[in-house]
């Protein structure tokens, strides 16, 4: 016990204690405090946060807290598990300072090749419990069995044999030190360590190995001979009386315990332990259970432990999952004491988000036995006595305030006096209680401490239901705000208490209390206070129940409930209530009525009023008891009770019929009477029988109704695949650089779905059927059906192998887009570090693994889509799904909306409203007469669980009803007419016909022992009557493969057609008309979509154990459908097969039918065509209808897409499609499209139009078997309640519970969900009000610290939608045009559009080689110029005078009106890696060039001003550089101020360098900011180049904005309205300008003058390609010689024309323009001399004296080009060069818009041409646009008004005076 605080002592602290001391001695009564330095020195109490240099590291918490709960998962406490062991985990990890981490163990390596797996030792020999429990074990003498717990494998015990002189007495002594121990799996003797012993057992620990600390129990075997868990091993003497204890104690959690109990009967993380029987294993006298002690969760740590609820101590040793875990719910705490307290008024936690909120406040119980490890004396947190020898902690009072801390009624706070615990506070539990009462009373924790249980604990259970409810938690002032509360008006104990009783009144003899339910009455109840209160005005509270009223009020209320409500009050403790009602219980007779519930009070005057509530109503009792267990733990205890043989009992009642004869002797004598014969199988009544061989060979008639699969996609379908993409548009652009999709070209994909055989093959089908996998280029066609199985992994033990397969196709393939579709996503999504995979749940944390992992997350490459019906689990506090990339069906509510589909959705709230439409037979159903029979059964068999009796029961109704409807008609009274009339309809409708059609038959049983019991005994009774033939009877095993007998695939096969001879069925679609009884088992539904003929869903199973809106709703979605609009509109005409009208159904079923013959069924040709989720009838449409013979419509209703809706911009050639593929089309076009209905026959493929069928019409005459209506679906009472008609208007019940078993409410005070919420609302509610569980995998998404944000990862999408409304088929399609929009992006439209005004016929130009790379100046110069404009974009403009045009007659020029926009020809070209782009192009090679680093790069550019004088301007001009950072090496700064001086220019004497070009680009650039083609880097081969933006003044920060690391040029603002004209001037003058600095200055340095580099680069903002041309000689043939091209970069343009010879006597140099066009004839001559135009080399040194026109605003060049040839310079264009230009919609010449001033109305009509001049003497212009602008496009328009004589007469030319202008394609210019 040595003292770790030497030398620390402060003296506050000794101070502190001393005080406390001397008023403990004062105040106490019974026992002497300790000594004060017994209390700092010797305490193991001491409180480490009192002094400031123990408080653990935060790091050091979290690393223990995972370690030791999440690191193998559930924490797995036995049933009889006892605070003592939990302490015992503590107590022997003691350090020797209080305030050290735990010091890591290092564990010595196994040796090489031995075992390591946990639960087996060196030697590969098993050692777990539970295998070793029958074995017979030979152990030496002196040495003893004992169990040894491994924090790997909490849930085992390993057995080991050690020699008992080593292990403690009875009173925890004489032990001796050391360790003597045996293995007892190989044998190995001798081992005198225990680390070594440790090490050989595979402990694999993180501690230092002690055996006080690893070996718990002794082993000991029962009177059968087990092997089984005994008493602990009492290793301290202070824990000797607890362990030697024959009389043994259970204590519950309470409210007054500090805790706060997770809903669903977890407590603290830990699932309540229940069995319903008594374990041979386990007997109740070595069970001792204290439920309120708190541990530190972590070493030296003080974070509360949580503590296992092991509520009951039954049954065998039973997993308990760590459900809850203690977290933080948005950071706030709740450390509740003996009231609630308010959170933050304190904390347990070094941080306060681990006291965890609503649901999982820890225990605290005190104090703790560590050393220094405790409460201050003065801490506010009540101490619940233990089980330990006293004196006992207790707090001495409590007050009245609910949100306060607790302060004892005593002059100083919370001074805790030892005392012992009263005899009145324990109650003990009657012998043979359960037996005696057939009644396991359940006590819902109330307020206020329960006491202690001993005794027979194993008959009652604890249940933590309500105490939530209780536990007012601390909101934000808003989120009162929002539910209308103020922070003061709370209710006080006695309005619970009340309120709590009227509740139970409320409920009624059928229902059992919600938790939901109870939260919102309580809410209603502050708000009525609050209103109350605010309506009093003063403030004055309003007069509370005072605790002398309570006894009375508390009768008064619970007197109207016909005795099923009873309170008892008392007035010292709690347990004397329930002393009494347990008393009373276990002397009532059977034939005595007992109260529902009884509520006991305590009015304490000490402690105030407490109470908690104990259940005795048989069936709540039960439902609260069952409630409790998860669905895996309750499946598990289905499944111990069948191996065990608890179900003996009950399999022998039903061995009887009704009747009471011997059900077996019955069936083998009507076996024996119908011999070798079976009942016919199609076509024939009942009783006809024919041999079996005749019977397997008959053969139905072919289906008419089927057809080839086809995959279709519908207009719903279509729009949520839209929705998809526009986010994933969204999240590209978001700027946050996590998806560059310009960087991909390839879309590939891999789809994980549940464990589930069907499901896997059901995807694959759409998969082969959608043709995804052509369509993305991932599988040739022929090979595709073979391949598509590596597309769909199942998430199974397999999956590591697959994954990591697919992982490294994501790395290797960076060009390639993937897309990881999570199917069924809700499912299993368990943490890894949750536990090591359990027993019978082989898919835990497989998804977590998959999902999260780093590699997915880090994938830049990689979309992750997660796919849902039941989306609630991915929608907390902790998810990693932003909501913003959520996409959610869209609503289909109106009808109008849909009035186009001929069917519609049929989902939960379909069903729900169908119960008020006041037909005789609802489509939802509850079966009375059963529930009754089940009831009376439970009270018959209280410890079985009641699905295991509802199974039995179900067997048995199926069977008598088959007997009843064959051979004994005197069974019929006693099947449920629910049961009779399903398997009447089932087995008599292939009679009907020759088809042999039928229905299908659901019945769910989640367990599948008793799924397999159920088939195998429904079998054996078909068989025996003989109907063998007449239907199948299919396991739906999620874990295996369909299996159907052979003849009815033979038949299957036969209705399908051409089905090769090895084909099965694969999927429960392909059993389309087969009369079945599908027993689907399973834990969950998993997605799995059924046939059109399935008709009856029986969930009689599902009962009080789902109570979560999942678990309850994914239920009813085996029976989602889509249905025929009638269903919906007239559903009065549905078949009425009502219990009361079973008779008539049977015996006039025709009549029946002709109800039916208005609704309308489209024939399908094909089980799947409607089937495939690709169609908007994704399960296929579930008929519910016995209407064999309704007559069918002859509609055929199709969807048609406007023929013009697929053109070029889809790259979809419609005129191609081969007519076998039209059936498989789908609408691929990005531009919207709206399905329209039509009855005419599609058009044929050749007209384009894109088909989206409907099934075929059924021809005349024929028969139809099926309407589309919804299957009928037989609900067990609890699961009606919750889900049939709301009341008022209000959502199902149903929507109101727990979202899933997997999160857990954040506060019990919260708003209700309307009945309006769309999804999206529903969402956000959820993200606000849930948070994950421990176990939940997203629970490590944790806020930061810091900024209290959470991490969503940005590739992440969630797609939600209903069940079975084709989410499978939208997902597909979105993948298709995702892979669209990807070639989209890698596509651009150029300009199309051949030369004009060509003539080859005479060409006058000087003969040249065609081979010459470069022009030969001598030769060139002999050229005449031509000055005909050739350029496209000119075709509208007047022509330049040549005496070739005098000659042409009028007549051929066309008239053409310039008024009309005419649309210029594009092409769509693939981009290639030298092309420019705009600013949506990010790739890595070019980021820095781009440089999007926002703020840090603008700062680094800087603003220089340049000033040069203009002759043409008159004046000076100023214009603005803003040269960023890394580009200021190409400019010349003064040495002081850094004043801009001149921009380096190379010398024509420098030698051709690879990686440069000489001259400087100029790119004016005017409203493309985003749009323009700017970047630069890819087509310049990422080589260093001066590059220089040129923009206007308020432009200037967009483009800055956009293009950071770009050199801007900055026009002064007296150019804001100017035209290029003006740009171009600029451009040119200052280059001039800068040309001559630099002269001088490289003067200096004795470079002559014309050795400067003259040449400068202007080219347009849409310059995207650029092109070499060759042509090539076909001299042999006399056809023309064809042209190659080849796209090459914009370097090697240049690079190419500055190498020309004597390039310096040239003025501009230029390249032609591209065209599909282009011949050889046109690539001729290699050179011309012509105009060039959009991008030009300018010899700015030659061209010094002709300008640009700066008032210009169209024809520019071309002006430039004329005046430039008339000053006798040369002009050159390279024609083996081209250049694409993209058509770009935005910026240039449109941004004018020509309006008036001043606007007098909003729709004035466009302004004419003629109208842009006004007087000369008119002050002001009336028009909003320069006035250059506006002459320039009045010319254009006017020149038939100006210049009658020249139009259209080329003799007559206008003469224009050194310049061109445009005015109009009528005129010539001279």
């Amino acid at each position: 016990m040595g003292n770790s605080y030497a030398g620390q002592l402060k003296s506050a602290q000794f101070e502190e204690a001393l005080h406390n001391s001397i008023e403990a001695s004062l105040r106490c009564s019974s026992v002497v405090p300790r000594p004060i330095f017994s209390q700092l020195y010797l305490d193991p109490d001491q409180h480490p946060f009192s002094s400031a240099d123990v408080k653990p590291k935060v790091e050091d918490l979290d690393k223990d807290l995972v370690h030791r709960y999440t690191q193998n998962g559930s924490l797995d406490f036995s049933n009889n598990l006892t605070v003592n062991e939990m302490e015992d985990d503590e107590d022997d990890e003691e350090m020797s300072d209080s305030n050290s981490p735990p010091i890591p163990y290092s564990q010595k390596p196994a040796p090489e090749g031995s075992c390591t797996t946990d639960g087996f030792c060196q030697a590969g020999k098993d050692l777990r419990l539970v295998s070793l429990c029958m074995e017979q074990i030979d152990i030496p003498a002196g040495f003893l069995l004992v169990g040894a717990k491994s924090p790997n494998l909490p849930e085992h015990i390993l057995v080991c044999a050690v020699d008992k002189r080593f292990l403690p007495d009875d009173h925890g002594k004489n032990a001796l030190l050391g360790f003597s121990g045996n293995c007892i799996g190989c044998g190995e003797r001798g081992f005198r360590y225990f680390t070594e012993f440790s090490n050989h057992i595979n402990l694999k620990l993180t501690t230092q190995p002690k055996k006080q600390k690893h070996l718990k129990y002794y082993l000991v075997r029962s009177s059968q001979g087990v092997l089984s868990k005994g008493p602990l091993i009492c290793w301290k003497e202070c824990r000797s009386r607890q362990s030697s204890a024959t009389c043994h104690s259970m204590k519950p959690n309470s409210s007054g315990s500090s805790t706060v109990t997770p809903e669903n009967g977890t407590t603290n993380g830990y699932k309540s332990g229940f069995i319903q029987t008594d374990s041979p294993i386990l007997s109740s006298a070595n069970s001792a259970i204290n439920l309120s002690g708190a541990q530190d969760l972590t070493r030296n740590k003080n974070v509360v432990k949580p503590l296992a609820l092991s509520l009951q101590v039954v049954g065998k040793t039973f997993a308990a999952d760590a459900a809850n875990g203690n977290s933080s719910h948005g950071g706030k705490s709740s450390a509740s004491s003996s009231t609630p307290a308010r959170p933050g008024n304190y904390s347990l936690s070094p941080r306060p988000s681990y006291a965890s909120g609503d649901q999982a406040t820890m225990f605290i119980s005190g104090p703790p036995k560590k050393r220094h490890r405790g409460w201050y004396p003065g801490s506010p947190v009540p101490q619940p006595g233990l089980v330990v020898p006293v004196p006992t902690v207790r707090p001495l009072s409590r007050t009245e305030s609910l949100l306060s801390a607790p302060v004892p009624q005593t002059p100083l706070t919370g001074i805790l006096q030892p005392r012992p615990i009263p005899a009145g506070e324990t109650v003990i539990v009657p012998e043979n209680l359960l037996s005696n009462s057939g009644v396991r009373p359940v006590i819902l924790i109330g307020y206020g401490t329960l006491p202690y249980f001993y005794g027979n604990v194993g008959d009652i259970v604890v249940s933590p239901l309500l105490v939530n409810c209780y536990k007012i938690p601390q909101l934000e002032n808003k989120d009162l705000e929002h539910l209308g509360l103020t922070g003061s008006q709370l209710l006080s104990v006695e309005n619970m208490i009340l309120l709590t009783i009227q509740y139970l009144v409320r409920l009624g003899p059928d229902q059992i209390p919600l938790r939901e339910e109870f939260e919102q009455i309580m809410l209603k109840a502050m708000q009525e206070f609050t209103l109350r209160e605010r309506a009093l005005q003063m403030g004055a509270q309003c007069t509370p129940v005072s605790p002398g009223q309570l006894p009375w009020l508390a009768r008064l209320v619970a007197s109207v409930s016909q005795d099923l409500v009873h309170v008892i009050v008392t007035q010292n403790s709690l347990a004397e209530g329930i002393s009494e009602t347990l008393r009373t219980l276990s002397e009532m007779r059977h034939y005595q009525r007992l109260p529902d519930y009884v509520v006991a009070i305590c009015a304490s005057k000490i402690r105030g009023n407490e109470f908690c509530v104990v259940v005795l109503g048989q069936h709540q009792s039960r439902a609260l008891a069952e409630s409790m267990l998860t669905t895996s733990e309750f499946l598990k205890e289905i499944s111990y009770e069948l191996i065990t043989g608890k179900v003996s009992f009950l399999a022998s009642h039903f061995k009887t019929t009704s009747l009471g004869d011997d059900l077996d002797k019955l069936l083998d004598k009507m076996q024996q009477r119908r011999g070798e014969s079976v009942v016919t199988p199609f076509n024939g009544d009942l009783n006809e029988c024919v041999s079996a061989q005749e019977a397997a060979a008959m053969i139905p008639t072919q289906n008419l109704d089927l057809d080839n699969e086809t995959f279709q996609i519908y207009q719903p379908q279509l729009t949520v695949a839209r929705k998809l993409l526009s986010q994933v548009c969204a999240i590209a652009d978001s700027g946050s650089q996590s998806l560059d999709l310009g960087h991909f070209s390839k879309v590939d994909f891999i789809i994980i779905v549940p464990r589930s055989e069907v499901l896997v093959q059901q995807t694959l089908q759409r998969i082969r059927q959608s043709g995804v996998l052509v369509d993305l280029g991932l599988e040739e066609n022929g090979t595709a059906y073979q391949r598509a199985e590596k597309y769909v992994v199942r998430l199974d033990n397999e999956i590591q192998t697959k994954f990591e397969v697919f992982m490294r196709r994501v790395k290797q393939n960076p060009y390639t887009l993937f897309v990881l579709v999570h199917d069924n996503s809700h499912v299993e999504l368990t943490s890894v570090i949750s536990g090591s995979l359990s027993h019978g749940e082989p898919s835990h944390g497989l998804a977590d693994r998959v999902i999260n992992c780093r590699e997915v997350l880090e994938a830049f490459n990689l979309l992750v889509l997660q796919v849902s019906s039941f989306p609630y689990t991915l929608q907390t506090q902790q998810s990693r799904i932003s909501s913003s990339n959520e996409v959610h069906w869209i609503q289909l509510d109106s009808m109008e909306d849909m009035s186009c589909q001929e069917k519609l959705y049929f989902g939960l709230n379909e069903y729900s409203k169908s119960l008020q439409w006041g037909i005789t037979s609802p489509l939802l159903r509850c079966d009375e007469t059963f529930e009754k029979m089940v009831n009376t059964l439970l009270e018959r068999y209280p410890r079985l669980h009641s699905m295991v009796v509802r199974c039995y029961l179900l067997i048995q109704q199926y069977s008598e009803a088959l007997m009843a409807l064959t051979t004994m008609a005197s069974l019929r009274d006693h099947s449920t007419p629910e049961t009779l009339s399903i398997m009447d309809d089932l087995i008599s409708s292939p009679g009907k016909t020759r088809s042999g059609r039928g229905h299908m038959l659901i019945i769910r049983v989640p367990s599948v022992q008793l799924a397999m019991l159920a088939k195998e005994r429904l079998q054996e009774v078909r068989d025996k009557l003989g109907l063998q033939y007449r239907f199948e009877i299919i396991l739906g095993n999620p874990a295996s493969e369909l299996s159907v007998a052979t003849h009815f695939v033979a038949r299957l096969k036969t209705w399908r057609g051409n089905e090769p001879e090895e084909w099965t069925p694969r999927t429960y679609q392909d059993l389309e008309g087969l009369p079945c009884i599908v027993i689907l088992t399973g834990k969950d539904p998993l997605g799995e979509t059924f046939p059109r003929s399935l008709k009856y869903c029986d969930l009689r199973l599902i009962d009080s154990s789902y109570l979560t809106r999942t678990a309850l709703e994914q239920e009813v979605g085996l029976a989602c459908c889509y249905v025929s609009k009638e269903v919906i509109r007239g559903p009065a005409v549905a078949l009425d097969l009502s219990g009361k009208e079973q008779e008539r159904a049977t015996t006039s079923e025709n009549d029946a039918d002709e109800l039916l013959i208005d609704l309308e069924r489209p024939q399908s040709n094909s089980s799947a065509v409607t089937g495939t989720s690709g169609s908007i009838m994704e399960n296929g449409v579930s008929s519910s209808s016995t209407a064999d013979k309704s007559q069918k419509l002859s509609l055929t209703p199709g969807f048609q897409s406007p023929a013009n809706s697929v053109g070029l911009d889809e790259g979809v050639s419609a005129g191609t499609a081969g007519a076998g593929e039209t059936l498989k089309q789908e609408c691929d076009s990005l531009g919207p499209q709206l399905a329209s209905s039509s009855t005419s026959k599609p058009p044929p493929p050749s007209s384009g139009a894109r088909a989206l069928p409907w099934p075929g019409q059924a021809p005349r005459g024929c028969r139809g078997l099926h309407a589309a209506l919804p299957p009928v679906v037989i609900l067990s009472k609890a699961a009606y309640s919750l889900l049939g008609a709301p009341r008022g208007g209000k959502p199902p019940a149903s929507s109101s519970l727990l979202p899933h078993a997997d999160v857990a409410w954040v506060s019990a005070l919260r708003p209700l969900l309307h009945k309006d919420m769309s999804s999206e609302e529903q969402s956000l509610y959820y993200r606000q009000w849930t948070s994950a569980r421990q176990h939940h995998a997203d629970f490590s998404n944790q806020p930061d610290p810091a900024s209290g944000a959470r991490t969503c990862h940005p590739r992440r999408l969630l797609l939600t939608g209903p069940p079975q409304v084709g989410k499978t088929g939208s997902y597909l399609q979105f993948l298709r045009i995702l892979f669209r929009m990807l070639i989209r992006l890698l596509e651009v439209d150029v300009y199309d559009e051949g030369e004009i005004n060509t003539d080859h016929s005479e060409s006058s130009e000087v003969s040249q080689s065609e081979g010459e790379p470069w022009p030969d100046i001598e030769s060139f110069s002999k050229m005449p110029f031509d000055v005909s404009v050739h350029d496209p974009k000119y075709s509208l403009m007047s022509l330049v005078y040549t005496e070739k045009l005098a000659g042409v007659k009028q007549e051929a020029i066309k008239d053409s009106k310039a008024e009309e926009p005419r649309k210029r020809g594009t092409m769509s070209m693939m981009l290639t890696k030298y092309a420019a782009y705009n600013t949506f192009h990010h790739c890595e090679q070019c980021h820095q060039y781009m440089d999007f680093t926002s703020a840090a790069q603008m700062s680094d550019s800087t603003l220089h001003a340049f000033t040069f004088s203009s002759s043409m301007l008159g004046e000076e001009v100023q214009l603005y550089f803003i040269i960023p950072k890394s580009k200021e090496s190409h400019f010349v700064f003064s040495k002081q101020g850094k004043h801009l001086e001149s921009m380096r220019l190379p010398l024509v004497s420098d030698k051709q360098n690879l990686n440069a070009v000489k001259s400087p680009i100029f790119t004016p650039s005017s409203g493309r900011h985003e749009h323009g083609l700017l970047n630069l880097f890819h087509a310049m081969e990422g080589i260093s180049h001066l590059h220089l933006l040129v923009v206007k003044e308020y432009e200037m920060p967009l483009y800055r904005k956009y293009w950071p690391n770009h050199i801007m040029l900055v026009l002064p603002g007296m150019f804001n309205n100017a035209g290029v004209g003006a740009a171009r001037f600029l451009i040119k003058e200052l280059s001039y300008h800068n040309l001559e600095l630099e002269r001088n200055r490289l003067e200096e340095l004795g470079v002559k003058r014309q050795c400067v580099w003259p040449f400068i680069v202007v080219m347009d903002d849409s310059c995207v390609l650029w092109n070499i041309h060759s042509v090539q000689d076909q001299s042999s043939q006399p056809m023309e010689a064809g042209v190659s091209s080849k796209n090459v970069s914009l370097k090697s343009v240049l690079q190419h024309i500055e190498a020309t010879p004597k390039i310096i006597h040239y003025a501009i140099l230029g390249i032609q323009k591209w065209s599909s066009k282009l011949t050889s004839q046109s690539l001729k001559a290699p050179f011309s001399r012509c105009h060039v135009h959009d991008f030009i080399l300018l010899n700015i040194d030659l061209t010094q004296n002709v300008q640009y026109d700066f008032n210009r605003y169209f024809c520019e060049d071309v002006d430039f080009n004329l005046r430039t040839n008339s000053s006798g310079l040369l002009i050159c264009r390279f024609n083996n060069f081209s250049l694409m230009k993209k058509h770009v919609q935005v910026g240039g010449q449109r941004d004018f818009i020509i309006k008036p001033k001043i606007m007098v109305s909003e729709s004035l009509a466009p302004i004419l041409p003629l109208q842009y001049v006004c007087a000369p003497d008119s002050e002001h212009t009336l028009l909003a646009a320069p006035a250059q602008f506006l002459l320039e496009k009045f010319l254009q328009h006017a020149s038939y008004k100006l210049f009658p004589k020249a139009i259209h007469n080329f003799k007559s030319p206008v003469l224009a005076i050194d310049c061109y202008l445009n005015i109009g394609p009528e005129v010539l210019i001279f």
